[in-house]
């Protein structure tokens, strides 16, 4: 039977599933009023991330330790919500302007952000499953959302290789079951303490790895990316590519750092083959992109292979601590930078779709300067160039390479970010060098969306070992 103590482990996540259920309800009265329920989505995030701060520092496991609450889950669970809460703010002028403003959307994105919270919660395998099929089964819906053609032909590309990438992760368990008789995360790793690593296990826990590799889009399980991004209304996107992106590395953290420790010899060379094969892969192709949303949909792939590359040297005890914590710093670097990108494209795409080519840019600075800072603000911190929080967070993953030995994975690293200068580069030369007229679309929330990722994009990277700190203390995991 649940005790107290369960329920206050998952306090953020019950209080936003029941606001959620309630705002279903309510949304039915306000047919005509779509922006309340808006406001509505934003309060009850902001009131569980309020929930969410009060447990820093706080350590607890419930129901019968399928569930943790410890620093890992907290950092992760408040990064999850402010994403949550750009996504609501890039979502509200989108979905009017494009004639698909239902209450829906924000119930399906709310359900979508207490899977991704499960997901960095979870301390069974069970558990991660259920969770992510929370996370993911909204997702699939959203990506169809606007109910024409390229929507639709996202969705289903989305939930057939989702539902496939799935499957993986459900035979990844069985054998890991099979090999241990447990789901349970530190069941699993005290067997496997006891005895010497099975086969059964080091397969089990390579299939979850594929699994996952699909969510986070790692070569070679991304070739569903650049379609579903560019075909998906713009706002889900940018919500899908930051949200869902982080709780599978939330979850790939977890799982791996605490249930595998005992097979990371065997897994560290495939995760750094994967790593650098990925940063390759997304560059490159980004290079010949023409299309902002493709573009940015190969650069989302890119960034996944350098935040793996934090992760390759889990199973050493010198450096793990740090290569985590690197890789955490990263995924806050890249939500604001990404969520600020993704806004700008929002202001200049057009009720019809159009607006998303790179030529489209041409002439921003003249007519729109602030917005024109922005988002160089934003391709600089891709780039990894300073003062930008990118430029950081990539100084943390190649350090944490290197201290793993890793020295041939982060020089990869830096040519591939001297090859992404290219594309990003060539978006700043529109603005700046070109002759056009742009007229972005102006509304309150997108243009705080925007200002506030560039200020504080550029801010945090003067005094940055703040986030660092609080990223090594959400390293302890239970």
């Amino acid at each position: 039977m649940p005790q107290p103590l369960d329920f206050a482990t998952l306090q953020p996540v019950i209080v936003l599933s029941v606001w959620t259920c309630v705002l279903l309800l309510l949304d039915v009265f306000l047919i005509k009023r779509k922006s309340i329920t808006a406001v509505l989505t934003a309060f009850g995030l902001a009131l569980t991330l309020g929930l969410t701060f009060m447990q820093v520092g706080a350590s607890n496991d419930g129901f019968s330790g399928m569930v943790v609450q410890d620093g890992f889950s907290t950092f992760i669970n408040a990064l999850q919500l402010v994403g949550g809460l750009l996504g609501v703010a890039v979502a509200h002028a989108y979905i009017k302007r494009t004639g698909s403003e239902r209450g829906e959307y924000y119930t399906l994105l709310l359900f979508s952000v207490i899977g991704m919270m499960l997901m960095a919660q979870s301390n069974d395998l069970i558990m991660v499953f259920i969770a992510l099929e929370l996370l993911s089964i909204p997702l699939y819906v959203l990506a169809a959302f606007t109910r024409n053609t390229e929507s639709e032909e996202a969705g289903i590309k989305y939930f057939l290789l989702g539902a496939f990438s799935t499957g993986f992760v459900v035979y990844g368990i069985a054998l890991v079951y099979g090999a241990t008789a447990s789901t349970n995360l530190h069941e699993i790793v005290a067997f496997a303490s006891s005895s010497s690593p099975s086969l059964l296990l080091t397969i089990g826990a390579a299939l979850i790895l594929v699994g996952f590799a699909f969510k986070v889009a790692v070569v070679p399980f991304h070739m569903w990316t650049p379609d579903v991004y560019q075909g998906a209304p713009t706002a889900v996107t940018a919500f899908m590519s930051s949200g869902a992106k982080v709780a599978g590395f939330a979850a790939l953290l977890r799982v791996f750092s605490v249930a595998f420790p005992n097979i990371s010899m065997d897994m560290a060379p495939v995760l750094a083959a994967i790593s650098a094969l990925t940063m390759i892969v997304g560059n490159i192709v980004a290079v010949s992109q023409t299309n902002i949303k493709r573009m940015l949909a190969y650069s989302s792939i890119a960034h996944a292979g350098y935040i793996l590359m934090a992760f390759v040297p889990y199973g050493d005890a010198q450096v793990s601590a740090d290569a985590i914590a690197s890789g955490l710093f990263y995924l806050v670097a890249y939500m604001l930078t990404n969520f600020g990108a993704w806004a700008v494209v929002i202001a200049l795409e057009t009720k019809s779709g159009s607006g998303l080519e790179l030529s489209d840019y041409s002439g921003l600075a003249k007519k729109y300067p602030a917005i024109a800072a922005a988002m160089t603000i934003f391709m600089l911190s891709l780039i990894g160039f300073p003062p930008t929080l990118g430029m950081v967070g990539k100084f943390y993953l190649f350090r944490a390479a290197l201290q793993g030995g890793y020295t041939t994975l982060a020089l990869i690293g830096v040519i591939t970010s001297l090859v992404s200068a290219f594309y990003y580069l060539r978006v700043i030369v529109n603005m700046y060098m070109r002759e056009g007229d742009p007229t972005p679309a102006r509304d309150l929330w997108l243009d705080l969306t925007w200002s506030i990722t560039a200020i504080a994009t550029v801010v945090v990277s003067l005094a940055p070992q703040f986030l660092f700190v609080l990223a090594s203390t959400a390293v302890m995991l239970k």
